[in-house]
């Protein structure tokens, strides 16, 4: 699959919250995370993917979902942008909050290598 493809799949996904099945099905187990800032309890970078999966269940662990919209993907050869906007409330605060994303992914061979996400606190 090209990344326009991966990238379009991984979108309609994440529409239905399926982050996790993007996960198994695109992530070379390789994959290299890179989060903007380093968070306390996950790091600012994850690599294989295990270490993918586990931060994924900690944001699903600690945040309550309300909605998300997810937009793209923004196709530029090996590499597709996607825009997310979540309406989240984080269970250490309680304080309902919007939060917009942008993510950076990279394919080689079919699967997903690497994701970069771009957002401000």
């Amino acid at each position: 699959m090209t990344a326009a493809e991966i990238g379009k799949e991984l979108v309609a996904l994440c529409r239905q919250g399926k982050n996790m099945e993007v996960i198994g099905r695109f992530y070379s187990p390789t994959i290299e995370s890179v989060e903007a800032v380093a968070h306390p309890q996950i790091g600012q970078v994850q690599k294989g993917i295990d270490a993918v999966k586990g931060k994924n269940q900690w944001w699903l662990d600690n945040h309550e979902v309300h909605k998300v919209e997810v937009n793209g993907p923004f196709p530029n050869g090996d590499q597709f942008i996607v825009h997310f906007t979540y309406d989240v409330t984080p269970k250490h605060t309680g304080k309902r909050m919007t939060m917009s994303e942008m993510g950076l992914f990279t394919v080689q061979q079919g699967k997903i290598v690497k994701e970069a996400f771009f957002y401000t606190m």
